[in-house]
């Protein structure tokens, strides 16, 4: 059975390495190309995009795949939308693999936003040295505020216009708490900006900034398209393909 994983994610990753081990199945995965440097997957990998929906139609018949496994970021929504109208065209068994979002715990000071506009509107009133956590993307939604000033950080420097108060740190997770607290501690951050991505590889920053008391403004994830098959852990996945293979 041919799978295309979607991928980008550490999720993604342990999928093509159990899978690179199991007779029966033939793995490719994609990566959008967005990080310089990736953590590369076992077995044969694709890298950029595919040309939309028509472009990613064409390429999964014309490799002949079977199953698609979405393990992208969970704000990764354009190729999932994608992945999901080109897999519904051809009749393509679809997964979306995404692992559960953050909770909040006692002592957190969460503001939940529906986007990085809101996000944006919201963090000049809760601080004036913020710690923007969101990756390279969408750091453009800050551009125009010029009176805080932000702390980057990001695995790739942002490409387009910047917040003209800002540092840019240049870091690939996972990181400790302690490390978090310092950070926080040495740039003076009185507000932490990140995106609901869940998982453990990123969430020090969260007790760092629980600890030190300061507001967090959490964006939400965006929608799955309607309809989607939604699986929260690789085992939950691997049992769908295996199913599927039979």
């Amino acid at each position: 059975m041919k799978t295309l994983i979607l991928g980008g994610t550490r999720e993604a990753r342990e999928i093509a390495d159990i899978a690179s081990g199991e007779r029966g199945f033939d793995i490719v995965s994609s990566l959008a190309g967005r990080v310089r440097d990736p953590l590369l997957p076992v077995g044969a990998v694709r890298v950029g995009g595919f040309g939309g929906v028509d472009g990613l139609r064409e390429w999964l018949s014309a490799n002949e795949i079977d199953t698609v496994v979405d393990a992208t970021h969970p704000f990764a929504d354009l190729i999932s939308a994608h992945a999901a109208a080109a897999a519904t065209d051809l009749g393509l068994p679809l997964v979306h693999l995404r692992r559960p979002g953050w909770t909040a715990q006692h002592g957190d000071r969460w503001l939940r936003v529906p986007d990085l506009a809101a996000a944006a509107k919201t963090v000049g009133e809760l601080g004036e040295r913020v710690f923007l956590t969101i990756g390279r993307q969408g750091v453009g939604a800050f551009a125009g505020l010029t009176e805080p000033w932000f702390l980057i950080r990001a695995i790739d420097p942002p490409e387009g216009a910047l917040p003209p108060r800002h540092e840019l740190l240049l870091a690939r997770g996972p990181f400790t708490v302690e490390d978090e607290s310092r950070l926080l501690a040495d740039r003076r951050i009185d507000v932490l900006v990140t995106k609901d991505s869940g998982g453990d590889q990123t969430d020090a920053k969260l007790a760092a900034a629980r600890a030190a008391g300061l507001p967090v403004v959490m964006i939400d994830r965006p929608a799955l398209p309607a309809g989607a098959v939604v699986m929260e852990n690789v085992a939950q996945v691997w049992d769908w393909l295996r199913s599927a293979a039979q």
